[in-house]
């Protein structure tokens, strides 16, 4: 199931302040050619959310999400992340093919 427009919904109450990068983010930012500010715009400002999943989180207070930020058919950015009173992102991926089948599989399975 695709949780866009419930992502769209609680990125909207959050500011740039609000958002924290975690240190595994930051190494995989460096890895894989990535800027911080990007990753920032897009949660801020999310016209390029195609897709989220919600993944299992590690307490009640906390949701977790798969979001995948389009760019092209194919390239797109895929960032975890945690949202409770502030946004966690804990990893960054660059995905460089075709990423629509990747996560309509994932969405058809849950």
């Amino acid at each position: 199931m695709n949780y866009k427009e419930e992502v769209l919904n609680k990125l909207k109450q959050f500011k740039k302040e609000d958002i924290i990068i975690s240190t595994h983010a930051l190494i995989r930012l460096k890895q894989r050619q990535i800027s911080e500010a990007e990753i920032i715009e897009n949660i801020i400002n999310p016209r390029r959310l195609q897709y989220a999943v919600k993944q299992k989180a590690n307490n009640l207070a906390e949701e977790k999400f798969d979001c995948y930020f389009g760019y092209s058919k194919t390239q797109c950015h895929r960032y975890i992340i945690i949202i409770k009173n502030k946004i966690i992102v804990v990893t960054v991926i660059k995905i460089n093919k075709r990423w629509q089948r990747i996560v309509e599989k994932k969405i058809n399975r849950d």
